[in-house]
């Protein structure tokens, strides 16, 4: 069973690739589980946002999970996103992926119809009874407008209701005091990039990572030198990503992520609706930051 002391590093939040058809793209989802596990990834997290859960059907999630899984093949841990907003959808969401294999769920706040700080303590230590699977809570405010206080996250990591979170969010403060509270019960993940290694270096166990689908060796470096204390050295590496990091979130992800993966020659397809394929101004800025880092394509 997955625990808080086995989350440790780097977690690509994997894209869903789609055919021609617009179907899921099962090959080339094998396709880069394999060449991620192969890059030394931690852990992989499928049907995330970066994963477009809210734009799949739950057939074609059990199909993304099942896939990831039977490609990982036990290597690393598969954390299977649940971003469902309803109680009942959540749970019927969790029992398919604990069959399909998964070792952990990452499971929203409840949004649209949210809480008080009681009601989602509660909702999750209900949801935490129904699932056979640990638990991390994710938290992203810039997309639910939900957010916890730090003594909400340090309850539920007391009780043992999540094993972690993934926090994605640009309120460094805030990340601190949930650090105080619960980084000694749990495995806080950070969720945006641009804070990655300031995020490390203050105690996060490692990141869920959308770039790291495509860089992740340059993400594992950034990771291991803020883990050891050099900070300096994690921000300058981190510092030649800023602007492709700028132009793969100019517009909702993943739509420009889907343009720099064709770029690097692994395409994985359009974005589902109402996401479109991003501007020809944020596809020049994408091709020209690739191009700044050295960009190749990639090799399985």
């Amino acid at each position: 069973m997955l625990s808080y002391e086995s989350l440790n590093g780097v977690f690509p939040a994997l894209v869903t690739p789609f055919g021609a058809d617009g179907a899921v793209d099962e090959k080339a989802l094998r396709r880069l589980v394999s060449r991620l596990v192969k890059a030394g990834v931690h852990g992989l997290v499928p049907i995330g946002g970066t994963g477009e859960y809210a734009a799949l059907s739950q057939r074609e999630r059990i199909l993304v999970v099942e896939t990831v899984v039977n490609e990982a093949a036990g290597r690393v841990p598969v954390i299977a996103g649940v971003l469902s907003p309803g109680f009942e959808d959540a749970c019927e969401a969790a029992r398919d992926f604990a069959k399909a294999g998964a070792d952990a769920l990452m499971v929203i706040t409840p949004f649209y119809v949210t809480g008080t700080q009681a009601g989602i303590a509660s909702y999750f230590r209900r949801f935490k009874e129904r699932s056979a699977l640990p638990v991390l809570l994710y938290e992203i405010p810039g997309r639910t407008n939900v957010a916890l206080q730090a003594e909400t996250v340090q309850e539920l990591a007391e009780d043992g209701t999540i094993i972690g979170m993934k926090y994605s969010s640009y309120d460094v403060p805030q990340f601190i005091r949930v650090i105080a509270h619960a980084g000694e019960r749990i495995a806080v993940l950070s969720g945006e990039e641009p804070l990655f290694a300031t995020h490390v270096a203050i105690g996060a166990r490692g990141g869920v990572l959308t770039t790291a689908n495509l860089l992740p060796e340059k993400w594992i470096e950034i990771f291991e030198d803020a883990r050891r204390g050099d900070l300096r050295a994690a921000l300058k590496k981190q510092e030649r990503l800023d602007p492709l990091m700028r132009a793969v979130f100019a517009e909702t992800n993943p739509g420009p992520f889907r343009h720099l993966m064709e770029q690097a020659g692994e395409p994985c397809g359009r974005p589902r609706l109402p996401l479109l394929p991003p501007a020809e101004s944020t596809k020049a800025a994408l091709e020209n930051a690739f191009a700044q880092i050295g960009g190749s394509p990639v090799s399985a």
